[in-house]
């Protein structure tokens, strides 16, 4: 493998991490008109912020109000605050950005040692940078989708305790004590936070911006909605929790009809980088002109281009929100 063809390489995986970089920037989980009416509803007011700041139990992953050197460089430092928030992550954050600035380094070093032009150096620099940030994005959405996947039982458990005579706040000390993971780990944040004088409603208006989920949403307004006009609340549980569960089956329904398109999707974007990459191994003089060439590299950004949008085409195809 020569040094044009690490130069091939290191261009699209940094394409790749630019593309994925801007359209996570750009995506909105407020996608539907009822999820941004729930987000309406269970809206915080602005006297709550201060009590959600002032939290004792676990103060927030980025010190907004004074902010260290680094964070100049970082657009928006509540979202990337939230985010690490939501994945849960107990490296102290000031080390996490070590690790990222320590990464950037190394694609940068790694660079000069294949005697890139300097103009590619940066690319290095940027695929393995953003590399912690990825990681960050899948341990929330791998959190989340535990937490969720216990939603039924845990709504149901609190509505089970409401019927056997405990308190709200008891109800949601039952679920930290008899499940496990997230969903333990939430709701009994919700518990302690209310014990230490936080109104019930804040706390869970907080649950719903840790956990960003219709879900979570609908269970926060009916306890919302029920403490300030009264009710059943064990019979709305009750039906939020079937709700939930028929949700899950249709989504596992919806999942098995699409998955033959996801596998065609799959296949047909890994086809043609895994064909030319078998080429370049087996036979290089014979794609060597889409490196060396202008006009092969012009083909190869026209494909890369083509690749994206079907990619964006059959995502949008596949994709049904339930």
């Amino acid at each position: 493998m020569n040094d044009q063809m690490i130069v091939s390489l290191m261009a699209g995986l940094a394409v790749v991490a630019l593309f994925m970089g801007i359209g996570l920037a750009f995506r909105k989980s407020e996608g539907l008109q009822a999820e941004q009416r729930l987000d309406d509803l269970i809206a915080r007011p602005k006297k709550d912020v201060d009590l959600r700041t002032g939290i004792l139990l676990r103060p927030p992953a980025i010190d907004l109000e004074t902010p260290q050197f680094w964070t100049k460089f970082i657009p928006n430092l509540e979202n990337l605050s939230r985010l690490y928030e939501q994945a849960d992550v107990n490296l102290p954050f000031n080390r996490f950005m070590g690790i990222v600035v320590i990464l950037a380094l190394a694609g940068a070093l790694i660079g000069f040692l294949f005697k890139l032009p300097l103009y590619l150096v940066p690319l290095g620099s940027v695929v393995l940078g953003t590399t912690p940030f990825f990681w960050l994005i899948h341990r929330k959405q791998r959190r989340i989708k535990k937490f969720l996947d216990a939603m039924p039982e845990a709504v149901e458990l609190i509505g089970r305790g409401l019927r056997a005579g405990h308190s709200l706040a008891s109800a949601l000390h039952l679920v930290s004590e008899e499940m496990k993971g997230p969903i333990a780990d939430e709701f009994g944040r919700v518990f302690e936070e209310q014990n230490l004088g936080i109104p019930l409603e804040v706390t869970l208006r907080g649950l719903a911006d840790r956990v960003p989920s219709v879900d979570v949403r609908f269970f926060v307004i009916a306890v919302v909605i029920q403490r300030a006009t009264g009710g059943d609340l064990a019979e709305v549980l009750d039906k939020i929790g079937k709700l939930i569960r028929q949700r899950f089956e249709l989504f596992g329904h919806v999942r098995a009809l699409t998955a033959e398109g996801r596998l065609s999707g799959i296949v047909l974007l890994a086809l043609p980088p895994g064909l030319l990459a078998f080429l370049s191994m087996s036979n290089y003089d014979y794609v060597s002109v889409l490196f060396t060439t202008p006009i092969g590299t012009k083909m190869l950004a026209i494909t890369a281009a083509f690749q994206l949008l079907g990619a964006l085409m059959i995502k949008k195809i596949v994709a049904i929100k339930v």
